[in-house]
């Protein structure tokens, strides 16, 4: 049907349609636009009648077929006042498809081809197709000077006086307002397509649209890339162009042309120039060749913008998607119409490798505040709405930093427009508090009725979203319904354009206005949409990266989709939500929510810096306090982001973040790109307490914006601006910002290049910053007078402690007064003042001036400067110009210039004339302790020693203790002067001038030489052992290096006898070191410089000098006998005693021979050590004839072929030999020879023989040598890992002997050969086996096989399989032996099986033993088992069970006990604890002990039996008067097995010992139990601890301790005793005159017991415990009076007691005195002196607790004293005190000076790890471990 026919069908509709059509052309007009947009209003078309024209238009709107025609009747319905009968007839006729397509029947679609390009816009088949037409040139010319008019013309017709964006409302038809472009100078990595280094945007040097193309030059880049982030105007921006050029501002260019990748990705096939050109932008009229021939000879005019850039799909292939970027790629390199200039606009991100590298970039940051009420002026039309907006945007500062997006503001814009007539002002704030409600505004503006149609909007928001997921922008009619058309075009939703393909290929496509609107409708419906469930919204919750991430498959549209989405879940959002979701809250609800949990677990993750900025938008988004609160405290503390672009939005955001955090924050901006106006969005950020930018970006507006936001940041403490462009302008900015932010700690301004004037501008604000730590100036070039300012700078300022310049480096380092806050607030002038006057009396400065160009006039304008200045800690002038003249300046000025540390003049051109000027020079130097000096190094540098009178103030304790720890990093004490002049070419001439120099130096204290490196040679060496004496006592000489020759080494040792100093001497030939040593090692630091409250010089510690043994340690040398003679005869005048330390690759027979011959001519010889030195096969020969040839030798140790050493009595020591031979080849044979020896060797201590290759046959042979070896006590052999073999002799011939053997593996045939030695071996009285895989059978064949003719032999035995083993197996082999069984012992908890033996075995009358079998009701086995029981146990006194369980063999065990008890008529002991019996099992023992009638010990103790079992034990105690020590430990017992039990004891009238800790006494209990013990006259020892007694049944047990005259011990410790039960005790115990061990811990007895118990202590007291006894300081005095010189005293222990100001102190010997207990008794360094005073009195002293006190390293210092003197100490326990390292490096030098101590605990001090592991390997002693490490001393020692 054709147009006519059409409107013949409906002529009454279609008349209605017109005249409502001809009454709002102009909204007819835009709608034409939207949906023809390649359609041009023709001008002719304005002379026609208004309704001629009308239906014009409406039929070009018909012939675009039903999609369009429909969707313009929708539009006409929604946006026109329509009536309804007329709405109805509308839709129903034209507004389905069904009335469309009848109405056409089978007519077509569309129109032809020609019909829809009328006017300029005709069509042409392929460029490429037609044939090349020859033409002129003037032809040529015509044509495209007619193309070019009519590209022109169209650009023209399509801008016309707007801002492109067809389809928006009116409100967006503004004036354009440019954003803030900036030129970026990095460059493009060609390779991978991304920016290298940081996009250096540059501040300050704004560019406008004009100066984008510099087309006066033709030497530029000819490609431009715009970047920038998405809503910065980067589309508007290249439409803004095409409108330019259309108006003639363009002029250079005579064509130009944009493309979209958005829809260039839809070409598929690969494209030429001219198609790229005609087919897809504007074909010509005619001859397009000829046009295109044209304009690729004038290139250079032609400019093609691409817009979108970072859409462009990657190539798959040369005709696949992609393609087109090749195209594009040609282009910019000039492949392609060569010349041409091409910009393309992008995101900033990873750009393609197509572009070029000199590309030139140019960088969109949007819109500043001018900027912004620019736009909002143009915006609004009337006054009052612009002072309306403008004061929105005032107020509401969110609102302001989103408008800095361009897009944003646009739409903020539109949203106020649309409020402020129906609000009241500053409604906005309320209203428009997110960029989401922003949109949500929009979206409710744009609805032209004020009603929004819910389903619409969510099609049209699946429709975005699906879009989003295929990375699909542009959609066609097919693709939208026309409806949904309609409702995009109504509410300015969609936009619409001309999408060509190719040639004659065009149709209209739909986008939404922004992709941001597009993924605002996305998040819309994923919110409102009942299709969409929670797990798939919260599948779109992510975080993207900043950086455009591009794939083949699709592009990432969803940039702001996560920002939506937390957007929606705002509380705000909720009711427009519901009415989106048609009023299903709960649905609304639970999507919410789960967006709010998505984001926190997104919150508590490490992030990375773009990650942490999209966070925070979603998370302010939202809007909840609580999120925002756990994202800000769940931010690290280092906040770093490095190297993407960030926005003042970005900013604005974080900084919102930030209000919710209360812990500081260091945030950290390295390359980022930053828009001048950025620091604004930090203002009243209290969090940050680092703020650092670092960026050539940076300049001086950037400067003048942080400036303003400085003094709003009142945590701010460090500020860094480093490689930035600021100039003298910016500075002067921010040098009036800083005094306003006193509570700066550090300000770096590094690499900024900054002149010298600026510097010293920046360096003038330094008093003005009280707290001020650190000013890093480095990376500005300045000169050398600007440098001198600064010193003097520092000089004056009274807060720099430290001025450091090294090249580029400038660093201030100063040290603020500790003043409070009120002080701050002060006046500056009395702050200056006040400063100035704490500076003067206590600061110290550091001046480091390295490699800065000074010379020596400047040496002396430094001296004149540093003279007038304060203290200085250190000078470095190293690197410079100073020469000898300038080293002697310096070096002169150092005793005046009060330098506490170190001058370094390095690398200064010093010679070695200048050497002997700097060394008088310092010669009057009191303070120098060190002078290194290396020419051939260029060092020079002066250590020197605080002065004495530095160290006095309030805080000198402290200071000295602190300066001891720099002795730990030193090999030297620093009190010592050391004079190092290494490789400085000395000789032997320069010897005389060089000891003269340095003879000034050797009165002011300890010397140590070095002379190493140098040439001195064999006359040097000579020359100065000449010179020495006259240098005074040196402290130690170094002359490595230095070529002598063995001769001169050698003649060296006779420095011993002429130097009294001299105490070591280290020489290495081969390597030539050589070291002479005093005996002063780091206790030489209390010489000098020692506190105030101690005393000078060795008496603080209180060393005793002993007499230290000289030494000389030879090595790398060939030792020849001509050497040694040569050796021992200058040795011979040596004083003693002497160690000589021989090491060499081979020593030969006849070299040890003389050696060893010249021994008993060196009496004052106590050691000989032959180390890591080769001896033969006959070495051990010659080493053992020794023992004959000299008579001093007490102890060869030959470990090994390698190893032998050589150890000397002295007159004074008794005789005894010791012998080591370990670590050797012996093997069995070798030991077989040795023992055969033994009888004849003199040896009367040890003898070693471990590692040496042994097996089972030594182990035996051992056995059976010791009969004929008298004088052997012990012997032990280990042949599993440990491989031991040692045996001890004595003096004397010993009637007893031990032997232990452990993992020996004994097979079967070794058991008779090992029981026939110990037959044999009578002397042999004890063997223990351990592991040596002996089984059952095995240990019985060899207690049969043993049989001696008389005396006792004791066996044990630890294996594995006796803890399987049962009671009876174990008799069984018990009942084997050929001896009488005296004593068995079984532990199951220990392996161990234990037998005494009597032999001969006394036989028992078998008519007796009949008897008593007679009575046994067991099997026939086990009363064989009885028999041989009876037997062989006849004797038996003694039976020890521990750990055994008697009931898993049915009782059988019992009743075995039970019948043997009955038949032990000598048992003695009987042990039975820890072990498991039931009541029957007790019944069968009970049974057993009530025959046992001459049982003196019972052991029941640490049992858990029945109430029925313990009655029946109870009851067998009836009779047993002969007992003596009876134990129920931890014994259950109720009151009627007690009251068995007290019975029991009133009878036992011999009873020594009674144990009864723990059975629940209680005091009634007491009262019956004192009752019973009347009787017990005997009683030694009574232990009744832990049992609750309480002062009631202390009163009872009070009663009968005087009738208890031999009682020796008691423990009523934990028994709940107050001072009055303490007292009654107290006066009882007075009547126990031979008590010694008295034990009363954990009762609060209070200081009235204590000075009752002192009143008068028993006289042979031993030991006395009261821990946790509630002491005071009085009580601890009246005891400490009370025990002073106690004889017998053994042990002490007051733990737990506040012992404060009351502490120990002994004023007489405690000759006995092993242990004191003092663990956390409040002791303090104040009463440690009277402490260690007493601990000198106790000689026998092992062990001191003192953990847990308040001892810090004052008390080390104290203990450290009086460590050497305590022979015997082997603990100090010094747990949990306040000993830093300082004082722990003191306790290792008192061990250093001797001492028996094995262990000092140090665990949970304030030592750092690192120093505990250095202090713990030079002083292995030292456990800072938490559990005890103390080493066992080893066996038989």
């Amino acid at each position: 049907m054709d147009p006519v026919d059409f409107q013949l069908g409906n002529k009454n509709l279609w008349s209605c349609l017109v005249r409502l059509l001809s009454k709002d052309p102009e909204w007819l007009n835009a709608k034409m636009k939207f949906f023809l947009p390649n359609t041009d209003l023709d001008s002719r078309n304005e002379t026609l009648d208004p309704e001629q024209r009308v239906i014009l238009q409406l039929n070009k709107l018909h012939v675009q077929g039903s999609a369009t025609w429909q969707s313009f009747i929708h539009c006409v319905c929604m946006q026109l006042e329509v009536p309804l009968e007329l709405e109805v007839l509308l839709l129903s006729t034209f507004g389905c498809d069904d009335g469309f397509t009848s109405q056409l029947g089978g007519e077509g679609k569309s129109l032809p081809e020609s019909q829809l390009h009328q006017g300029l816009k005709r069509p042409h088949q392929s460029c490429g197709s037609s044939p090349r037409r020859k033409q002129c040139r003037k032809q040529q010319l015509e044509l495209a000077k007619k193309y070019l008019q009519l590209l022109r013309t169209s650009a023209q017709q399509r801008y016309g006086s707007r801002i492109p964006g067809s389809g928006q409302p009116h409100a967006f038809h503004q004036v354009y307002v440019p954003p803030i472009l900036r030129r970026a100078t990095a460059s493009l990595d060609t390779q991978e397509g991304a920016i290298m280094g940081d996009l250096k945007v540059e501040d300050g040097t704004d560019v406008s649209i004009s100066d984008l193309f510099n087309t006066r030059v033709n030497k530029g880049p000819r490609v431009t890339v715009l970047l920038g982030k998405s809503g910065m105007g980067k589309t508007t921006l290249a439409h803004r162009l095409c409108q330019k050029w259309a108006e003639g501002h363009l002029d250079y260019f005579q064509a130009l042309f944009l493309f979209e990748f958005r829809q260039l990705n839809l070409i598929t096939r690969f494209l030429t120039p001219s198609q790229l050109l005609f087919d897809l932008y504007l074909s010509p009229e005619l001859d397009p060749d000829a046009v295109f021939q044209y304009l690729e000879k004038n290139a250079d005019q032609v400019l093609l913008i691409f817009d979108g850039l970072d859409e462009a799909l990657q190539p798959t292939g040369p005709d696949g998607p992609g393609s087109v970027l090749t195209l594009f790629s040609r282009l910019c390199h000039g492949t392609l119409l060569p010349g041409c200039r091409v910009m393309a606009t992008s995101r900033p991100g990873k750009l393609p490798a197509c572009l070029p590298a000199e590309a030139a970039m140019v960088y969109m940051l949007g819109f500043d505040g001018p900027r912004v009420e620019e736009y909002v002026n143009h915006f609004f039309s009337t006054q009052p709405s612009r002072e309306g907006a403008l004061a929105e945007l005032q107020t509401n500062g969110r609102l302001r930093s989103l408008c800095a997006v361009p897009a944003l503001c646009q739409v903020a814009c539109l949203c106020l427009h649309h409020l402020l007539p129906d609000h009241a002002p500053g409604r906005s704030v309320a209203l428009l508090p997110t960029m989401t409600q922003l949109y949500m505004q929009m979206v409710l503006a744009l609805s032209p009725r004020g009603h929004l149609p819910t389903t619409s909007l969510l099609d049209l928001g699946e429709l975005a979203l699906r879009g989003l997921e295929t990375g699909k922008v542009i959609f066609y009619a097919k693709d939208i319904a026309p409806p949904l058309i309609a409702f995009g075009a109504t509410h300015s939703l969609l936009t619409s354009f001309c999408v060509r393909t190719g040639p004659g290929h065009q149709q209209t496509g739909y986008a939404f206005t922004h992709v941001s609107l597009q993924e605002f409708l996305a998040a819309l419906h994923l919110m409102a949409s009942p299709k969409v469930d929670k797990d798939t919204l919260t599948q779109h919750v992510t975080l993207h990266s900043r950086w455009v991430q591009r794939t083949k498959a699709r592009l990432n549209l969803s940039d702001h989709l996560p920002t939506f989405l937390a957007g929606l879940a705002s509380c705000t959002c909720r009711p427009f939500l519901s009415h989106l979701a048609q009023g299903n809250e709960d649905c609304i609800n639970t999507k919410q929510a789960a967006v709010v949990q998505v984001l926190k677990k997104l919150a508590t993750r490490k992030l990375t810096g773009p990650k942490v900025l999209e966070l925070c938008h979603c998370v302010n988004e939202t809007q909840e306090p609580e999120l925002a609160s756990l994202t800000a405290q769940s931010l690290p503390y280092q906040l770093p982001f490095h190297n993407f672009p960030l926005t003042c939005t970005d900013l604005a955001t974080l900084t919102n973040i930030l209000e919710h955090r209360e812990a500081p924050i260091h945030l950290d901006f390295d390359g980022c790109p930053l828009e001048p106006h950025c620091p604004e969005a930090l203002v009243g950020c209290g969090q940050i307490e680092n703020l650092s930018f670092k960026s050539r970006k940076c300049g001086d507006a950037f400067a003048e914006a942080l400036s303003r936001s400085l003094p709003t940041m009142g945590r701010l403490q460090m500020l860094g601006l480093a490689g930035s462009k600021i100039t003298a302008r910016g500075i002067s900015h921010l040098v009036k910002a800083l005094p306003l932010c006193p509570q700066l700690e550090e300000v770096s301004f590094r690499d900024n290049q900054l002149s010298d004037q600026v510097v010293l501008n920046i360096v003038e604000v330094l008093p003005h910053l009280p707290r001020l730590r650190k000013l890093d100036l480095s990376g500005n070039s300045i000169c050398v007078s600007t440098l001198l300012c600064l010193a003097r700078v520092a000089v004056t300022c009274p807060t720099i402690r430290m001025l450091q310049a090294r090249k580029a480096d400038l660093i201030f380092l100063l040290s603020p007064p500790t003043e409070t806050t009120a002080e701050l607030q002060r006046a500056p002038d009395l702050q200056k003042s006040d400063g100035q006057r704490k500076g003067a009396q206590s600061r110290s400065l550091t001046l480091r001036l390295q490699k800065c160009q000074l010379q020596v006039h400047d040496a002396e304008t430094l001296i004149a400067l540093l003279q007038e200045g304060p203290h200085l800690e250190e000078v470095d002038l190293s690197g410079n110009q100073l020469e000898d003249e300038g080293c002697r300046l310096m070096a002169e000025a150092a005793s005046q210039l009060h330098i506490a540390r170190k001058l370094d003049l390095s690398d200064n051109g010093l010679s070695l004339a200048g050497v002997h000027c700097v060394l008088r020079a310092v010669s009057a130097c009191w303070t120098l302790a060190e002078l290194r000096i290396s020419l051939q190094h260029k060092t020079v540098v002066f250590m020197f020693a605080q002065e004495p009178q530095e160290q006095e103030g309030p805080q000198e304790r402290a200071a000295f203790l602190d300066s001891l720890t720099l002795q730990m990093h030193s090999e030297l004490p620093l009190s010592s002067r050391r004079m190092r002049l290494t490789h400085c070419g000395l000789q032997a001439k320069h010897l005389g001038q060089l000891c003269k120099a340095l003879g000034g130096s050797c009165h002011l204290g300890h010397l140590h030489l070095d002379f190493s490196g140098n040439a001195l040679g064999d006359e040097g060496a000579t020359r100065l052992a000449q010179l020495l004496p006259g240098l005074g006592a040196l402290q130690s000489l170094n002359l490595s290096e230095n070529g002598l020759s063995l001769d001169a080494v050698l003649g060296l040792a006779r420095c011993f006898s002429t130097l009294q100093w001299l105490f070591h001497l280290d020489i290495s030939f081969e390597s030539q070191h050589i070291l002479l040593r005093g005996d002063k090692t780091g206790r030489d630091i209390w010489a000098t410089g020692s506190s105030p409250d101690f005393p000078a010089g060795a008496e603080f510690l209180g060393f005793r000098r002993r007499c230290i043994p000289r030494s000389l340690r030879l090595s790398e040398c060939p030792l020849e006998p001509p050497s040694l003679s040569h050796l021992c005869a200058t040795l011979k005048e040596c004083p003693g005693p002497l160690e000589l330390q021989l090491s060499c690759e081979f020593l030969s027979d006849q070299s040890l021979k003389t050696l060893l011959d010249c021994l008993p001519r060196l009496p004052q010889l106590s050691l000989l050590q032959l180390s890591q030195t080769g001896l033969s096969p006959k070495s051990p020969f010659l080493l053992a004839n020794t023992l004959s040839l000299c008579p001093r030798v007490k102890k060869v140790d030959l470990r090994s072929l390698h190893h032998a050493t050589l150890h000397f009595r002295s007159n004074e020591e008794q005789e005894g030999v010791c012998c080591g031979l370990s670590a050797n080849l012996l093997g069995d044979s070798g030991l077989r020879c040795l023992l055969e020896c033994l009888p004849q060797v003199p040896i009367s201590g040890l003898l070693d023989l471990s590692h040496n290759s042994i097996s089972q046959e030594s182990a035996l042979y051992l056995v059976e040598t010791l009969p004929s070896c008298p004088r052997v006590r012990e012997a032990s052999v280990n042949l599993g890992s440990e491989q031991s073999f040692r045996i001890h002799f004595s003096k004397e011939d010993q009637a007893r002997k031990t032997l232990r053997l452990s993992e020996c593996s004994f097979r079967p045939e070794h058991v008779s050969r090992l029981a026939t030695g110990l037959s044999q071996s009578l002397q042999l009285t004890e063997l223990t086996l351990t592991q040596c895989c002996l089984d059952q059978e095995q240990l019985a064949i060899l207690l049969s096989l043993v049989g001696r003719p008389a005396g006792l032999f004791i066996l044990r035995v630890q294996e594995q399989w006796t803890d399987r083993a049962g009671i009876l197996s174990l008799l069984e082999v018990c009942a084997q032996a050929s001896g009488s069984v005296t004593e068995i012992s079984i532990s199951k908890t220990q392996q161990q099986l234990c037998v005494q033996l009597e032999f001969p075995r006394r036989e028992e009358n078998p008519e007796a033993v009949a008897l008593r079998l007679a009575h046994c009701d067991l099997g026939t086995h086990h009363s064989l088992l009885v028999g041989q029981l009876m037997e062989t146990c006849a004797r038996l006194q003694q039976l020890s069970l521990s750990q055994v369980n008697l009931c898993e063999d049915n009782d059988a065990s019992s009743l075995l006990l039970q019948n043997l008890l009955l038949s032990l008529s000598e048992l003695k002991t009987f042990r039975l604890t820890s072990s498991c019996v039931n009541t029957r099992g007790l019944a069968h023992l009970a049974s057993g002990l009530g025959h046992c009638h001459h049982l003196e010990e019972l052991d029941l103790s640490n049992n858990q039996f029945d109430e029925e079992g313990t009655k029946a034990l109870m009851r067998a105690l009836e009779g047993k008067w002969m007992l003596k020590r009876l134990d129920l430990g931890h014994l259950l017992l109720n009151s009627s097995a007690f009251t068995l039990l007290t019975h029991g004891l009133s009878h036992m009238t011999r009873l020594q010992s009674l144990r009864l800790n723990r059975n629940s006494i209680g005091d009634v209990g007491c009262c019956h139990l004192s009752e019973a013990l009347r009787a017990a006259t005997s009683l030694e020892e009574l232990d009744l601890s832990h049992n609750q007694i309480g002062d009631a049944g202390v009163q009872h047990l009070a009663t009968i301790l005087p009738g208890l005259p031999e009682l020796r011990k008691i423990d009523l410790s934990m028994n709940s005793i107050s001072p009055a039960g303490g007292m009654q005790l107290a006066e009882s115990l007075v009547l126990c005159r031979h008590l010694q061990e008295l034990m009363l811990g954990c009762n609060a007895l209070g200081d009235p017991t204590a000075l009752g118990l002192a009143r008068e202590l028993p006289q042979h007291l031993r030991v006395l415990h009261l821990p946790f006894s509630h002491l005071g300081p009085g009580g601890a005095l009246s005891l400490t009076q009370a025990l002073d010189g106690s004889p017998h005293l053994e042990e002490i222990s007051l733990a737990e007691n506040n012992l404060a100001g009351g502490v120990l102190r002994f004023c007489k010997e405690l000759p006995l005195l092993r242990q004191i207990d003092l663990v956390s008794c409040k002791i303090d360094n104040q009463t440690i002196k009277l402490l260690t005073s007493s601990f000198t009195r106790c000689p026998a002293l092992e062990v001191i607790l003192l953990s847990w006190n308040l001892l810090g390293d004052e008390a080390a210092a104290e203990l450290a004293q009086v460590l050497p003197q305590m022979c015997r100490l082997k603990r100090v326990d010094l747990e949990k005190n306040q000993i830093t390292a300082t004082g722990a490096w003191l306790l290792a030098e008192g061990l250093a000076q001797g001492s028996s101590i094995q262990v000092i605990r140090l665990w949970n001090n304030p030592i750092p790890c690192d120093m505990a592991q250095r202090l713990k390997s030079q002083e292995p002693r030292l456990d800072f471990a938490f559990f005890d490490n103390q080493p066992q001393a080893p066996w038989g020692t």
